[in-house]
């Protein structure tokens, strides 16, 4: 208890010395939705809180209902727990799931269409979210309430589950690829078509199967995956606060082509044993505010995105000015993750005040790969506590180099201008910096940080790493080691 008293009251202090400057990093244009007061409660259009009837339709139908008149209003998912397949949100429509309101995913695909959206950074059908919002500008999301994705339940039925690790156990090693095998594994039943009230816009294809750099759009490929908690897409001035989002079956908060978006106060945790469960996907998407948020889950907990390979790089739409700020880290395999799909460019993101702790595996985390493309610049992360994390940091330009290699893209993916400031605390490895021989990551700057670990960093195929303001106490071997490093 001590422990933690005195990491809080350091990241307190580190919040204050960042105040001043809060406000000339923060997002551009924060959302304003209009507030609506109409209410739409989906037990008045039939749905039934026992946790066993599907209420896809009623709900929908307050949905519906909600958008036909003129001045929309909220939807509100009372005390109980209801099971639900996917429901699409329209335009002039809020959603609010009230203290002891659980909206709760059902485990049969069948009951999530597939869409036009992007999976891992390539515009293709997937598997419909439990929530998703199409198009929509002016949105709230909120409540005390929980939306739930059943991912438990989901791993439980998979032929691929693994058990979740015994309560204090550290995480168990993985197979390189297993996750993502999973996540994407083939279902057998074919994908049903959208229910005509369910339907989103349509989207630019994407390009078919082995298609190359600047090929031509050809039929979209489709995958059938297990659904995504919250999907955000094409969307501005959208709000997501105070939920609690839990077990998502695969990403939970997921922001793709979207702007002017406002995350506050969002408490995301997911068992253990729930691959690819990332906490919040930022997707090619700009002017982003994240605060006061907590995330414990089996992946990165915030990963920002912008496309992968041949068709990210004929998209090319950059993640940019993105603040994340005022937020706890627990346990994933990274705190906020630039990358791996980086073709579109991710650039102008700060990440500060936070605490990073729980056996986190990489808190401050950048992965690409040589296929990739795209440059990622003029990242910060400042006044952060790191306590009993794997590793400090990690920046490797060949992250997960599994499976049948890609060409190179031409130019490399490039990482340049990061900076590391008011960075301390407690870990197993201060961890590593790997570029390529093509490209090496540019202008990493260390000030006022000091980390203590057993073992050192490595750093390889740099250009201009100044670690004049990195102290390091290593308990073995050298505290830095270097090779192709100028």
């Amino acid at each position: 208890m001590k422990k933690i008293t005195v990491l809080m009251i350091a990241l307190f202090v580190c919040a204050t010395m960042a105040s001043a400057q809060i406000a000339t990093t923060s997002a551009k244009s924060y959302a304003k939705p209009p507030k609506r007061t109409k209410r739409y409660v989906i037990t008045d259009f039939g749905a039934v809180a026992d946790n066993k009837t599907l209420n896809t339709k009623a709900i929908q139908a307050a949905i519906d209902k909600c958008a036909s008149t003129k001045k929309g209003g909220v939807v509100v998912v009372p005390a109980g727990t209801f099971r639900s397949g996917a429901i699409f949100l329209k335009q002039g429509v809020d959603l609010l799931v009230e203290k002891d309101g659980v909206l709760k995913g059902t485990t049969n695909l069948d009951d999530y269409p597939a869409i036009q959206s992007r999976w891992e950074g390539t515009e293709e059908m997937y598997t419909a979210s439990l929530v998703n919002a199409v198009g929509v500008n002016g949105l709230t999301l909120s409540g005390e309430g929980t939306i739930d994705g059943s991912g438990d339940e989901f791993m439980a039925n998979s032929p691929m589950r693994r058990p979740p690790p015994a309560p204090g156990a550290a995480a168990a090693p993985r197979t390189p690829g297993a996750d993502a095998a999973a996540a994407a594994a083939p279902l057998a039943t074919p994908p049903p078509a959208p229910v005509a009230a369910a339907a989103p816009p349509p989207a630019r294809p994407a390009p078919g199967p082995g298609a190359g750099p600047g090929a031509a759009p050809g039929a979209p490929r489709q995958m059938r995956g297990r659904p995504r908690l919250i999907g955000i897409q094409s969307s501005k001035e959208v709000v997501v606060s105070g939920l609690h989002l839990h077990n998502q079956a695969i990403w939970c908060l997921f922001v793709l082509y979207s702007q002017d978006v406002e995350i506050d106060g969002v408490n995301i945790t997911a068992a253990h044993n729930i691959p690819s469960s990332d906490g919040m996907d930022i997707d090619s998407s700009k002017h982003v505010h994240i605060t006061n948020a907590f995330i414990d889950d089996d992946d990165d907990c915030i990963s920002i995105k912008a496309g992968k390979d041949a068709d990210g790089l004929r998209v090319n739409r950059p993640a940019d000015d993105i603040l994340i700020e005022n937020s706890h880290f627990a346990y994933g395999q990274g705190g906020v993750a630039m990358g791996s799909e980086t073709s579109g460019g991710i650039r102008n993101v700060t990440v500060q005040n936070c605490l990073m702790d729980s056996d986190n595996w990489t808190p401050i985390r950048f992965k690409s790969q040589p296929s990739r493309g795209g440059i990622v610049e003029n990242i910060t992360y400042k006044n952060i506590v790191l306590h009993g994390t794997r590793e400090a940091f990690d920046m490797n330009m060949e992250w997960r180099m599994v499976g049948p290699r890609l060409p190179d893209s031409n130019p490399l993916p490039l990482v340049r201008n990061v900076k590391i400031i008011n960075v301390s605390g407690d870990v197993q490895n201060v961890g590593s910096i790997h570029g390529l021989a093509g490209s090496p990551i540019q202008g990493v700057t260390f000030e006022n940080c000091h980390i203590t670990a057993t073992r050192g960093f490595r750093l390889d195929h740099a250009r201009g790493v100044d670690l004049t303001g990195l102290k390091i106490d290593v308990k073995q071997g050298e505290p830095v080691t270097t090779t192709d490093v100028q």
